[in-house]
């Protein structure tokens, strides 16, 4: 084993003749890291394009036997390191470097620390904010989507009350994600309806296009007309039912994360879409990454084992009873200019019937999520250390 002491502010050892690199970090859990992920991740310009940081050097470039020569500390907040047998030398950045190390416990919880569960109680935590403020702040905007990140749910007023507004709300941050209702679609009562969203019917809460792969990660509903008797908007946390479910029945959970359901639309001319997921995924250290409820276009479920279709039917009954629980829907009404946004991986959202003769119409689009985390990205690139 070889030993480099460096400053007070780390201490280095390299390892089995070269093939790890141990940092002792001052105050922080220590970190092993391999020589080949070293060297795959160098942050010199030969490694990585200087304009565009992408990689320039394939994994079937470096040596097979790629070892560890020497790892120094540049004093500067770099470590530098040599490797074996050709003499490469790149340097990787600390900060960036216990930022992304992986020799560490694996997530616990079935919710990813990142996001929030929440109930019926949604509306009073979360901020309302104005599209001006939103338009104009970046600070505001930034809040906004990490409302959207953190609990995949947020409401903002003021959007203009005029038709296709909500396309505005979309470029605030990204880019609509076009399907066969349009760039954007009516959300009001319709003769011979494609899809029963288009009627005045109560709709279970749902996610929206579960027969897509994948499915369209963000859902906006602008408010234009809501005169009509009833139509108030559910929102239910997937995450918190999915919770719920796995504390109530794990045997269930886990069916419902184990085999995929059958969706399918066939609602217009031209289109046949289907998807096979299950209603529940989790992630590969088996925390929550998605739920897909809608029974309205839930297909035939074939590929349920026999000896298990009873049992995945009662859970996923209870995980219907669940998301129409008064305790984890939060209840309200959009008003003109008012844009509701969901997590559509996430957050299911439905409606209560509506009567009379006042007119309810929306217009709906949708997105997806890869813009979002990277506009709050940049955003707080932006803002420099302590955005939030």
């Amino acid at each position: 084993m070889r030993e480099v002491q460096v400053k007070p502010c780390a201490q280095l050892q390299v390892t089995h003749d070269g093939d790890l690199l141990n940092i002792h970090w001052p105050g922080r859990p220590s970190s092993r890291f391999h020589a080949v992920w070293l060297r795959d991740n160098g942050q010199d310009d030969r490694t990585r394009d200087p304009s565009n940081r992408q990689k320039l050097v394939r994994l079937q470039d470096l040596p097979p036997q790629t070892s560890i020569r020497s790892a120094t500390l540049d004093g500067n907040g770099r470590l530098d390191l040599v490797f074996a047998p050709d003499h490469w030398h790149t340097h990787i950045d600390l900060e960036w470097l216990w930022n992304h190390r992986y020799d560490r416990s694996p997530p616990r919880g079935l919710v990813p620390d990142h996001r929030t569960t929440w109930d019926s109680g949604i509306f009073d935590r979360i901020p309302v904010l104005e599209y001006d403020d939103v338009r104009s702040d970046p600070a505001r905007l930034l809040q906004w989507l990490e409302t959207i990140d953190r609990f995949g749910v947020s409401v903002m007023k003021g959007l203009p009350e005029r038709n296709a507004a909500i396309l505005d709300a979309i470029a605030l941050f990204g880019f609509v994600r076009e399907t066969n209702y349009g760039k954007y679609f009516e959300v009001r009562s319709e003769t011979n309806p494609a899809n029963l969203a288009y009627t005045p019917r109560g709709l279970q809460p749902h996610t929206d296009n579960p027969y897509r792969d994948p499915v369209p990660g963000l859902q906006f509903l602008g408010c234009i007309e809501n005169r009509a008797q009833g139509g108030e908007s559910v929102v239910v946390d997937g995450f918190r039912a999915a919770e719920i479910l796995q504390h109530e029945s794990p045997e269930g959970f886990a069916l419902l994360a184990r085999y995929p359901a059958q969706f399918e639309f066939r609602g217009m001319k031209g289109v046949h879409l289907q998807s096979a997921r299950p209603m529940i995924e989790c992630s590969g250290h088996g925390q929550l990454a998605g739920v897909r409820f809608n029974n309205r276009s839930c297909d035939a479920l074939t590929a349920v084992p026999f000896e298990k279709m009873a049992a995945y039917y009662t859970a996923y009954r209870r995980l219907g009873e669940l998301v129409e629980s008064a305790d984890l829907q939060g209840v309200f009404k959009l008003e003109p200019g008012d844009v509701l946004v969901t997590d559509n991986t996430r957050v299911l959202h439905g409606r209560t019937a509506y009567h009379g003769e006042g007119n309810r119409w929306l217009q709906g689009a949708y997105a997806d999520k890869d813009s979002l985390g990277s506009k709050i990205r940049i955003l707080k690139q932006e803002a420099g250390p302590g955005a939030s």
